[in-house]
């Protein structure tokens, strides 16, 4: 049972970082650099690093099919988060999440598994990765969103491969090819969410990444890894309803307003652009677990790019 609070302490953490970098965000329109001058943003930054950490350490003890489906939770904190009045409608999905996510876990009930996959899996994994990657080519939000949320979960099974070798000494796991590995699909999935939170509607976008890294490390936990799903037949169609409930939950939260407005977007002049919605002048958050702080503005956040290049990594 470790590994769950530690992910769940882990998702905690990601959403304070999305709260705390957004606060500071709205109230610095300047630079990376400005930003980097501001306490409650560098605070948000720390709080992303210690939720990669936990994330790792997750995965240190426990399953794949376990920690990344637990860190979709992100999203329910993050809308606790906001610094506004939760909806009747958000309590009830949150709920779902929560339910269907316990479900889960417990028809489901992930056991068994390897430290590390064989050539041939990761081999199959990546192709499997590079041609979600190839069908996302010109697509929309969702398109965009599936195949990023497909690298958030090859990149949680190359943290945990690369947490395995610690064991075995820091030196030898930084030179392992799983780090190199993991450094090339983390920057691929920070540049697809970007993309992504930039094609269309925020609430999309975020629940497919979200929905697909749960989904995909579940497939890698249990073709690549060796984990097992103990269940029956019923057991496991009814595991797969509770998948689904918290996918929909996900999708109602990642579609909820943000919090207050900065002053400087009250004042902002209404344009065309403008007047076609909300995403036009703001920059709603989006804590995924993994990649928070992008934005579907025309361009990206400078708060976007630091932390999305921690969670891209991290893969939450």
């Amino acid at each position: 049972m470790i590994p769950i609070p530690l992910a769940l302490g882990a998702a905690l953490l990601f959403a304070a970082g999305s709260a705390l970098q957004q606060r500071a965000a709205r109230t610095e329109a300047g630079s990376l650099v400005a930003l980097a001058r501001r306490p409650v943003w560098l605070a948000g930054l720390a709080a992303d690093g210690l939720g990669y950490v936990g994330q790792a350490a997750a995965l240190a003890v426990g399953r794949l099919a376990v920690v990344q489906p637990v860190l979709a939770s992100s999203l329910v904190f993050a809308v606790f988060l906001q610094g506004r009045r939760v909806r009747r409608v958000e309590l009830l999905a949150a709920l779902c999440v929560a339910g269907g996510l316990a479900a889960f876990l417990v028809l489901a009930d992930p056991v068994g598994g390897r430290d590390d996959a064989s050539v041939a899996a990761w081999c199959v994994a990546f192709g499997a990765a590079l041609l979600a990657c190839l069908a996302a080519r010109g697509g929309g939000a969702v398109r965009l969103g599936c195949a990023t949320g497909v690298l958030f979960g090859l990149s949680a099974a190359l943290t945990k491969a690369v947490v395995e070798r610690l064991d075995e000494g820091v030196l030898h796991a930084l030179l392992d090819w799983h780090v190199v590995a993991l450094v090339i699909v983390g920057w691929a999935s920070m540049e697809l969410s970007q993309r992504s939170l930039r094609a269309g509607a925020l609430g999309p976008a975020v629940a497919s990444q979200m929905a697909l890294d749960a989904l995909t490390s579940v497939a890698i936990g249990v073709l690549a890894f060796g984990e097992r799903l103990h269940t029956s037949a019923a057991g496991f169609a009814f595991a797969l309803l509770g998948l689904a409930a918290m996918v929909a939950g996900l999708a109602v939260l990642a579609a909820a307003p943000e919090g207050p407005a900065a002053p400087t977007d009250q004042a902002a002049p209404t344009t065309p652009a403008a007047a076609a919605g909300p995403a036009a002048s703001t920059t709603p958050a989006a804590p995924t677990g993994h990649a928070a702080h992008t934005t579907p503005a025309a361009h990206a956040d400078p708060a976007a790019s630091a932390s999305s290049a921690v969670r891209g990594a991290a893969a939450p």
